[in-house]
């Protein structure tokens, strides 16, 4: 789906973010990135607590 992003050349890379920079401004574009990653964290808190539980709830069944 998203392999297109595997072709961007570092010159095009800078350009868009030349271009986000322009349209939103540096502040929205670090608070949004401040925010992606936050939300990233989380995401994985998540996932790692749920498989952690998947993990516990299957060893007795082992036993």
């Amino acid at each position: 789906m998203f392999d297109f992003i595997k072709n961007i050349s570092p010159i095009e890379l800078a350009i868009i973010v030349i271009i986000l920079i322009v349209l939103f401004g540096g502040k929205a574009i670090m608070s949004l990135a401040r925010t992606s990653g936050e939300s990233v964290k989380e995401i994985k808190r998540i996932k790692n607590a749920f498989t952690k539980t998947i993990e516990d709830d299957d060893e007795p069944s082992k036993k």
